[in-house]
């Protein structure tokens, strides 16, 4: 899908394209392929390909007469000297200068990128960003993001580009030292409607067609490039071993794209302070901040109310939380927890200790031999004395996705509570809390492109205000005397002491960036690595792949015929290529599935097909040395 984007009519008072185009080419001619003012860095000749938004003699400002220009600036211009290499990031390019255009169903078209790759900023400002900018432009601006500064007189500023038509050089006109880009591609490399041969020869599934997800109708096709989305993460350029990183660890933790990266530096830089309570500047930007990642992660899962999110370390602090408090206050002697099979210990440890301090039980649900939830099994275990369900949505060792809504519906019918783990749900698929209707919702922002050391815990209002406060201290604190003391209401009552305040925006930069992207984009892109990893892994000689759920999100674990795990992730590893091995911290599941560790190469929306066949070509040459060994 092609959208023609109509040429806007220029401002009052600013040149003609014919008169813009001759001065662009007058300039590139002019420049030099390296500034002299700052040797090693390239002139803004340089800055990108012709095509690109950075590239366009449209984004110069006006030159004035008599004035002359310093070697490697642009007259008019606040744009600095950037190397060929630097580029803005998907997700901090002002909406009008991403590379893809807007469907009329609201999903943008395909992204196609002629960008080179990232590269960090230098000198103290974004390359290619005008420094009176801040270099952080959000699609939806609002509390607690910086936006974009004015534009200077007799300057340009980012949005200006996007109101000026771009005429490109002639061939002539261009500096040597740039290459001519690359002809962007027509069709994507990958579909995920339409069955698609890859080079290997393996066809990617045809997905039917969805009236809920206009994407998927027709010939229209998600708006996604890998390619554009790996420039946005800085660290997928590093080298391991001398090998390019290819990053399979992600139900570990996932890598931050540079917006995220950016955002938690532009606080520290800007707005570093404590909040809510302050009287000055800093405490004010600082509160909007936080709030506003607040209100970002309420919109993301879809809450009803902004207070009922609260901010907590982690996933594992979470389920502490909500056990120590709510189980503290409702569970006793005689009564029943049940947890599924699939549980990472975070999800089984605290209702031990809960358990075993209250006198209740731990039940568990079991799973058949592929990994999914038997549910029949679990509607016996529950009764009037069961008085909360934990479960996980996706498990980590597995990546059998869990029928939690129904879960939560049986668990309701009965009168319990139901908790679920959405730390490794929440960067593959939609989470709609009032959809699922569980009672709580847990989650770290590591697991979704943000910071560690933050993460939520979503309650229903209900629920929170019934429940006692975790820990005392500061901010949570209404009035004190001696002999009493008032709670603030929620949130505030569950956040004692200085909250992870840079890493809380910086979760609200995460959920910005995969909001732009598209959740839906992410989970069709992921599902096709999957099912292509699973096949090509399971086809290997040795390959015992543990987990076989026909519904199954990012983790493709398995064993290797004579070899440890250890030994599989050492050899991946001196190929540049980062797994998980061992237990996953989910032991009670890998040994009902006669293991005790597992490699566990999972998956996020920046890896490739390609990366997938490398990893599949280390396993076959261990396969095949140990066969013929």
């Amino acid at each position: 899908m092609t959208t023609v984007v109509p040429q806007p009519t220029l401002p009052a008072g600013l040149p003609d394209p014919a008169t813009l185009a001759r001065m662009a080419t007058a300039l590139f001619s002019a420049l030099p392929g390296e500034s002299a003012a700052v040797p090693g860095v390239q002139a803004p000749g340089n800055i990108a390909p012709p095509g690109s938004p950075l590239a366009s003699p449209a984004g110069f400002g006006p030159s004035v007469p008599g004035t002359p220009i310093p070697i490697g600036q642009v007259p008019g211009s606040n744009l600095i000297p950037a190397s060929p290499t630097s580029v803005l990031s998907l997700a901090n390019r002002a909406p009008a200068l991403q590379p893809h255009a807007q469907a009329s169903n609201g999903l943008p078209d395909r992204v196609v990128s002629e960008l080179p790759a990232y590269e960090p900023r230098s000198g103290g400002a974004v390359q290619g960003v005008p420094e009176s900018a801040s270099p952080f432009y959000f699609l939806n601006p609002g509390a607690g993001h910086p936006a974009p500064s004015a534009p200077q007189a007799g300057g340009s500023s980012l949005d200006d580009l996007s109101r000026l038509p771009f005429v490109p050089p002639s061939d002539a006109a261009r500096p040597a030292a740039l290459p001519t880009p690359p002809v962007p591609q027509t069709t994507p490399a990958f579909y995920f409607v339409d069955a698609v041969t890859l080079p290997n020869g393996y066809v990617t599934p045809a997905k039917a067609g969805r009236d809920d997800v206009p994407a998927y109708a027709g010939s229209a096709h998600p708006a996604f490039d890998v390619h554009a989305v790996r420039r946005d993460f800085p660290i997928l350029q590093e080298r391991v071993n001398g090998k390019q990183l290819v990053w399979f660890d992600n139900a570990a933790t996932t890598h931050k794209p540079q917006s995220v990266i950016d955002r938690i530096a532009y606080f520290y830089e800007h707005e570093n302070s404590n909040i809510h309570r302050a009287a000055h500047e800093l405490a004010a930007r600082a509160t909007d901040a936080y709030e506003g990642a607040r209100e970002r992660v309420k919109k993301f899962i879809n809450a009803p109310d902004v207070n009922e999110v609260i901010f907590v370390r982690g996933t594992t602090e979470a389920i502490n939380l909500v056990a120590k408090s709510w189980g503290g206050q409702h569970v006793g002697e005689g009564d029943e927890i049940i947890v599924s099979n699939l549980e990472h210990h975070a999800n089984i440890v605290p209702w031990q200790q809960l358990a075993a301090a209250k006198g209740a039980k731990l039940r568990v649900i079991p799973v058949d031999d592929k990994g999914q939830v038997l549910l029949d099994e679990y509607r016996k275990l529950l009764n009037d004395r069961t008085k909360i369900v934990a479960v996980t949505q996706v498990s980590n060792a597995l990546g059998t996705v869990v029928p939690v809504k129904e879960i939560v519906e049986l668990a309701h019918r009965a009168g319990a509570k139901a908790l679920v783990d959405g730390a490794q749900s929440i960067s593959h698929m939609r989470v709609d809390v009032q959809d699922i209707g569980a009672d709580f919702f847990v989650f770290s922002g590591h697991k979704v492109f943000g910071p560690t050391g933050i993460g939520v815990v979503w309650g229903k209002r209900e629920v929170l205000e019934d429940m006692p406060p975790w820990q005392g201290g500061g901010n949570m604190i209404a009035d004190v005397t001696f002999e009493k003391t008032v709670f603030q209401p929620i949130p505030n009552k569950f956040e004692a002491g200085t909250g992870n305040i840079a890493d809380a925006v910086g979760l609200g930069a995460a959920i910005d960036y995969v909001n732009k992207v598209g959740i839906e984009n992410i989970a069709r892109y992921e599902h096709e690595l999957l099912v292509y990893g699973m096949q090509q892994l399971g086809a290997i000689p040795g390959v015992r792949l543990i987990g076989t759920a026909a519904d199954k999100a990012s983790v493709m674990s398995f064993t290797l015929a004579g070899y440890s795990t250890e030994e599989v992730g050492k050899a991946l590893n001196e190929e540049g290529i980062a797994v998980r091995t061992g237990h996953h911290c989910a032991q009670p599941i890998l040994r009902r599935m006669g293991v005790e560790t597992t490699v566990r190469p999972s998956l996020a929306f920046y890896n490739t097909f390609a990366e997938i066949d490398l990893l599949v070509t280390v396993v076959k040459r261990l396969a095949s040395a140990r066969r013929n060994g």
